[in-house]
């Protein structure tokens, strides 16, 4: 698989998982060393108009 040029990074594909019931989509790894996430680390999940806001979870 040839590497994506720098401009074109951000750009991801949404995949169908769980025979349909959910979908995924990757990251990039800067992003989520910038954010200093972890694996299994809860994220919260909303919708703003037409924007999808992944952000850390707190209690």
């Amino acid at each position: 698989m040839p590497r994506r040029r720098l401009e074109e990074r951000s750009i991801r594909s949404l995949t169908k998982v769980s025979a349909g019931k959910s979908y995924a989509i990757t990251i990039p790894i800067e992003y989520v060393r910038k954010l200093k996430w972890r694996a299994h680390q809860k994220l919260e999940v909303s919708l703003y108009r037409d924007r999808i806001i992944i952000k850390d979870w707190k209690k």
